[in-house]
């Protein structure tokens, strides 16, 4: 067996090594290593404890040393948006705040008094989020300019690992283009933006793409993993990286990228940055080989997670699908609203915002289950409507890929309210993706389109089929 090559894929809630191998014309996934990850309260904001998962990183890779697989390379994809400020000696600077914490409230507004929404979509192409780095680097400016002023170097969460497993600092691109600070155009950061909010230009490089080599491990760092290997770029962004293992390679496919969040979307070769798909809320967040990914943020998973963790007892995610799918509640929530971003209490937000709109009230933690399942699935349906759209192209199914891939209820739901097939698999999809873009530099696949078709080959792929198709 072998060459063996690994992921470190890093999630808000979660945190896995998986190692990937050829045998007999498949690919072959192994995990490894699986760790705990979440933001914790620091002085009154939300943070990522940087150090404990550096340590996990690390930990991953000694497993590997273990079990004597050892890869010939290895690369990082985490979340999007979140980053660090580094001093001239490499330290990080202040916190490393995470996205939900609150410090970006009205810091939209802040930057709308140098450039409007309309421009700023126009050059970037972005969906605005409150929690997007632009935001986030402009609450460092207004509350701790201190810290900008000390910094040297900005590196988003993946490529900070990277650094400290090097040495070398390179900023990749399918995350930068998460920071709204990334011109859609030219694929390079946007000087010209970032100079008139009063970002410092230093801080910001050559963007790299996925399969661009790092370098090798440090000579500490080999000695505390037991071996050498090279670090390459995935699509650091971890929807990058699951977008890349979208088993298909048919022109118009819709994809859901299913996890704390769902990405809804499709692959395009240009961005759109017009009125109309600003209007709707899409997002041109950059892909393998300076694809677009053209796709939608909802609030996905995070809900069904967040209740999880308040129910009395400790349900799988498998009996609270099976046990939501017997409820007949009709209530339904607006995913997307910003209520459910970080409550206190996601049980009673879903239950007020019933309340609010004169819907039953859910009290079981099916019937709570069963009103967020039947609200993903008809923001998809919704969301596949403005895609054809926008887009002017008909998509008749649905690839769904991340841990939600397991969601049967879900996904039947998703094939009912959309009105397509929905084919549900890969569901290490984001670790997949990410040792598909190690593999294609490593010479195992000559690019995407056979890469995807191993990855169909490979893995389980299940069918729900739709009833009524759209439009009939």
């Amino acid at each position: 067996m072998g060459p063996y090559y690994l992921a470190v894929d890093i999630g808000a809630s979660s945190g896995r090594h998986v190692l990937g191998w050829m045998e007999d014309g498949k690919l072959q996934i192994e995990e490894m290593y699986r760790f705990e990850n979440g933001m914790e309260p620091q002085d009154g904001v939300l943070c990522w404890d940087m150090e404990r998962l550096f340590g996990e990183i690390l930990e991953g890779m000694r497993r590997c040393k273990e079990a004597g697989k050892i890869p010939v390379s290895m690369g990082i994809d985490t979340w999007a948006v979140d980053f660090v400020l580094l001093d001239k000696d490499g330290r990080i600077l202040g916190k490393t705040a995470g996205y939900r914490d609150s410090r970006t409230e009205g810091m939209d507004q802040v930057v709308y008094q140098t450039i409007s929404p309309e421009k700023l979509y126009a050059r970037t192409g972005i969906q605005k989020q409150i929690f997007n780095t632009i935001y986030q680097l402009t609450a460092v400016k207004e509350k701790e300019p201190e810290v900008l002023d000390q910094a040297e170097t900005f590196l988003m969460i993946p490529d900070y690992f990277h650094y400290r497993l090097t040495g070398v600092k390179k900023q990749e691109y399918t995350n930068a283009t998460t920071t709204q600070l990334v011109n859609a155009e030219t694929g390079a950061w946007d000087k010209e933006l970032i100079g008139q909010l009063g970002f410092p230009e230093k801080l910001f490089g050559p963007l790299s793409m996925p399969g661009t080599v790092v370098g090798e491990l440090l000579p500490e760092m080999k000695e505390q993993v037991g071996f050498s290997c090279q670090v390459v770029l995935p699509a650091t962004h971890d929807t990058g990286s699951a977008v890349l293992a979208v088993p298909s390679n048919e022109e118009n496919v819709l994809y859901i990228s299913s996890g704390t969040w769902s990405l809804m979307g499709t692959e395009r070769k240009a961005a759109d940055c017009s009125p109309e798909s600003m209007a709707a809320n899409f997002t041109n967040e950059g892909g393998y080989g300076f694809r677009y990914r053209y796709l939608k943020n909802i609030m996905g998973l995070w809900m069904i997670q967040s209740v999880r963790r308040e129910f009395p007892e400790k349900y799988s995610y498998q009996e609270i699908c099976t046990r939501a799918s017997k409820e007949t509640i009709p209530s339904l929530v607006d995913c997307n609203d910003g209520r459910f971003l970080a409550p206190e209490s996601m049980i009673k937000e879903v239950q007020e915002a019933c309340r609010e709109s004169g819907q039953p009230v859910p009290q079981s933690p099916w019937e709570i289950a069963a009103v967020i399942y039947n609200s993903l699935a008809r923001c998809y349906g919704e969301t596949a409507r403005e895609i054809e759209a926008l887009t002017g192209c008909r998509y008749d199914s649905i690839h769904v890929v991340g841990g939600g891939a397991n969601a049967d209820y879900l996904n039947e739901l998703t094939a009912a309210c959309t009105g397509r097939r929905v084919l549900a698999g890969p569901t290490e999809a984001t670790a997949i993706g990410n040792l598909a873009a190690q593999m294609i530099q490593g010479g195992v696949f000559d690019g995407v389109s056979e890469a995807r078709e191993c990855i169909y080959r490979s893995f389980a792929i299940r069918v729900y089929e739709a009833e009524v198709q759209a439009g009939d």
